[in-house]
């Protein structure tokens, strides 16, 4: 069985939410409840949080995981997972962002397991069903895929384009989440290679790997997926954990 490495980009300037890593939520930083997900999953041989914050470093003493510093001014969360794991005996990996406070080990190692089942992608990541809502909306990406969970686009924009408005037109397309696997082979290709401009027309990085030949397998789940982009996603987030919580005492 081959090992995974779980990276947890987490960037202190965030535009929209600067620090959003250690807002608090439930009297702890964001970060530890991302960390306390993926730390409850079976298959992940270890962890490791990407950070160019000091402060961000500093909150994760006494959490066992691994904290990697990387330069502030990369490009993306798969830029920061490709430093972390540069240079390491590492084939495979998975990054999960720093400000989803509502993963879970479960989700984690069904993504893993899927992940570990199968040979033919270079990149992993999941999809959930549409309502149409999600499908209208710009803030929401839309994966399109083939017969065998291929994703052949995503887009900002409702999925395929339906010549004829039905009330099931979100049926033909997934909504995703930003969680992925990727093969380390093709994640060093991916962030060596610029941006292409449909990445840059859409603002989903990606494209990019669609444009370089790559594949991405898609697995179909039922999590519901909520970044944490604004402030006002703490109460959300909040909300749902204490859910959680009543749920499971």
């Amino acid at each position: 069985m081959a090992d995974i490495t779980a990276v947890i980009p987490a960037r202190y300037g965030a535009t929209r939410f600067p620090g959003k890593a250690l807002a608090v939520i439930q009297d702890k930083p964001m970060l530890h409840w991302v960390v306390a997900g993926v730390s409850q999953a079976k298959l992940i041989k270890n962890i490791i949080v990407a950070t160019d914050d000091q402060r961000i470093s500093n909150a994760c003493e006494g959490l066992d995981v691994e904290v990697v510093m990387t330069d502030p001014d990369l490009a993306s969360g798969s830029d920061r997972v490709f430093a972390a794991c540069r240079g390491r005996d590492v084939d495979t990996v998975l990054n999960i962002q720093g400000d989803e406070p509502l993963i879970t080990g479960e989700l984690v190692d069904q993504m893993a397991q899927a992940m570990l089942d199968s040979e033919a992608w270079d990149v992993f990541t999941l999809g959930r069903r549409m309502n149409q809502e999600s499908l209208e909306s710009p803030n929401t990406a839309k994966i399109v895929c083939d017969q065998n969970g291929k994703a052949l686009y995503f887009s900002r924009h409702p999925i395929p384009y339906s010549r004829v408005k039905t009330q099931d037109s979100y049926e033909a397309c997934l909504k995703h989440i930003g969680i992925y696997g990727y093969r380390m082979s093709f994640l060093e290709k991916f962030c060596s290679a610029p941006p292409c401009q449909m990445e840059l027309m859409e603002g989903l990085e990606q494209l990019r790997a669609l444009y370089l030949g790559g594949t991405i397998q898609v697995l179909k789940v039922d999590y519901e997926s909520w970044g944490v982009d604004t402030p006002e996603d703490i109460a959300i987030v909040e909300k749902q954990l204490l859910k959680r919580i009543k749920k499971h005492g």
